[in-house]
């Protein structure tokens, strides 16, 4: 009777997951914490690839969003090759019933909750991609105001980011930062993609990425949508299309190298 009753358990778990692809591949996300410079606990998930990968992909949210918007997006770039960390920053608050945490930690200290108060996450993020993770090259990615944030860092700090890809950002800080000044400073891959009725808000930032450097500028034939959610089966009608210029753009500039 106990021979029969495993193997039936073990049958039905396999048929659940084969049914289930979407579990199968939540699965693979293992939850990290580690603190900011400011000490704040940064809750997020790594999802890993076969094998020791070389590059990791550091997914950052929209406002008012979680980590929870890349539990569709993380487990199909590690699919690619690529490490995958998706953090929450301390400006947000859920996505897909997923909360924010780092968020929640914040408003409990009565810590800044701002756009640009989110920057030592970022940096931390990366740092920690590179650090534990072991991660030899680090590519950024931003949704709305993180998509702002990543490119005016990475303009900054030439060490911050080995790439860049940015969903819908634009200049949302009032000028600190400027976005547009700090693009013009960019030495690493860049790729921009927004809604296709957004394209006008990044075209100035855009153009100020150096012409040696390698960008590329995406606007859809679709409708699209605002930030990473363009890539997401449930919100998006054309994300095989943003997927395809993704795919095409980090297998020509930032592939994930050898596991």
């Amino acid at each position: 009777m106990s021979r029969v009753f495993t193997r039936f358990t073990a049958l039905t778990v396999l048929a659940l997951l084969l049914l289930s692809p979407a579990l199968l591949l939540e699965a693979r996300a293992e939850p990290i914490q580690f603190q900011s410079a400011d000490g704040l606990a940064i809750t997020g998930e790594v999802t890993r690839p076969q094998g020791a990968p070389k590059t990791a992909i550091v997914l950052f949210h929209q406002a008012g969003s979680s980590r929870g918007e890349y539990h569709t997006i993380a487990p199909k770039l590690a699919e690619k090759g690529y490490l995958v960390l998706a953090i929450d920053q301390r400006s947000g608050n859920g996505f897909a019933g997923i909360a924010n945490e780092t968020a929640k930690r914040a408003r409990k200290a009565s810590m800044g909750t701002k756009y640009t108060d989110a920057i030592p996450d970022l940096e931390a993020a990366v740092a920690y991609a590179r650090g534990p993770l072991g991660a030899e090259k680090v590519i950024v990615w931003g949704s709305s105001y993180s998509a702002a944030l990543v490119l005016a860092l990475a303009g900054q700090d030439q060490g911050f980011a080995d790439g860049v890809l940015a969903f819908s950002p634009g200049e949302y800080f009032s000028g600190k930062p400027a976005v547009k000044t700090n693009a013009a400073k960019i030495a690493v891959p860049v790729f921009i993609t927004a809604a296709k009725s957004e394209a006008g808000q990044w075209a100035a930032i855009f153009k100020a990425i150096p012409d040696t450097t390698v960008k590329t500028g995406f606007v859809p034939k679709g409708v699209g949508l605002h930030g990473s959610s363009a890539l997401i089966p449930d919100r998006s009608t054309n994300e095989d299309e943003y997927w395809g210029a993704v795919e095409a753009f980090l297998a020509q500039n930032l592939p994930p190298g050898p596991n």
